[in-house]
């Protein structure tokens, strides 16, 4: 029996892609990349070779129900977990930590956010591979830290210590986790050398992160006990839209990986992004001659530099004179916007459904 189980995480809005990302359909469901996969798909695809189809699970809005399906025809419905309504991280791993258990007590379990992106995959499975091997042996928490190539100030960092376990080579205990950091901190933590980005992806067996609820999270452990009866039967869901929305409004690093001792950071390089904003998305993309980055095969580029375009293919577009923008169209909606005001995103959107 393979005890390999994959949670991905795909509840979120993604509100600072608009007008591509919308409340109908989050990010996560969209080809932002232009690669004829979305990012949810993408994210099944690094982990088919690691866990089989009928161990991977979808943790989503019940909103989302059919669009995960239907761009995952290889899961059933009972894979995807719907959620009556958002309550961070925490309760959302709960939930299917404790409905993986009541089937497999042995499972080993990856999380992963569902709109991340990773440019070098053979690298992430090698990584997830042996963070796998170590957690089946050991009650350890395993989390991904991503080595920084630059002073990042928005991404939360890793502080590993600096005295090596013994139980393996490749791992160092945590010993701090930090929040996102000015510039002149984050640069401080790049000349340390033992700080890393903070990429949300976690490794652990089902005792382990049962345990870590039980200690740091004794009431949402209960009101999941609760639940033992009613996985993977026709009452789940009433279940489940009674009890979720009582659980706390929590995240997993905040009220879990923040409070555990037996945490373990895997230093890692595999060309990983959150793709959190257009800017990200500009980071990852190829660039033409101007440097700017485009998706669209009909998109004409005069005198423009540094821009990120995302024009979907039926659309003819010229664009003349920009430097450093942002210029993105769908469902007839269009942005223009400075890639450095683009922290305002939401407030437009916002200020045009008005």
């Amino acid at each position: 029996m393979n005890n390999n189980n994959l949670v991905i995480m795909a509840g979120g809005v993604g509100s600072r892609f608009w007008p591509m990302s919308t409340t109908e359909t989050p990010k996560q469901f969209i080809d932002i990349l232009g690669v004829g996969r979305t990012l949810l798909q993408l994210t099944f695809d690094r982990f088919k070779d690691i866990c089989p189809p009928e161990n991977i699970w979808v943790v989503t809005s019940e909103s989302y129900k059919n669009l995960t399906l239907s761009q995952l025809p290889e899961l059933t419905s009972e894979q995807v977990l719907l959620e009556p309504c958002m309550r961070n991280t925490a309760p959302c791993i709960a939930y299917a930590s404790w409905k993986i258990k009541s089937r497999n007590p042995q499972a080993n379990l990856i999380v992963s956010p569902a709109d991340h992106i990773v440019a070098n995959t053979e690298e992430f499975k090698r990584v997830i591979k042996e963070s796998l091997e170590f957690t089946a042996k050991h009650n350890k928490i395993i989390t991904l830290g991503i080595k920084p190539h630059r002073p990042e100030t928005g991404y939360g960092y890793i502080q590993a210590s600096e005295f090596k376990d013994s139980l393996t080579s490749a791992l160092s205990p945590v010993q701090a986790f930090r929040e996102k950091p000015n510039l002149e901190k984050a640069q401080k933590y790049i000349e340390a050398g033992n700080y890393f980005w903070n990429a949300g992806i976690f490794v652990w067996n089902i005792s382990s992160i049962e345990n870590a609820y039980r200690t740091y999270l004794p009431t949402m452990a209960s009101l999941f006990d609760t639940g033992d009866p009613h996985w993977f039967t026709l009452d789940e869901q009433s279940f489940i839209n009674t009890n979720f929305p009582n659980c706390e409004k929590i995240s997993v690093d905040y009220g879990i990986m923040e409070q555990a001792d037996n945490i373990y950071v895997y230093p890692a390089d595999f060309g990983w992004s959150d793709l959190g904003t257009w800017g990200s998305l500009y980071d990852l993309l190829p660039k033409n001659v101007g440097s700017n980055a485009v998706i669209g095969n009909q998109v004409k580029i005069i005198d423009s530099e540094n821009c990120v375009v995302n024009i979907p293919s039926d659309k003819k577009v010229v664009i003349q004179g920009l430097n450093n923008f942002i210029v993105a169209e769908k469902d007839n909606t269009l942005l223009i916007c400075n890639k450095d005001d683009e922290q305002n995103i939401r407030e437009y959107s916002t200020l045009l459904n008005k």
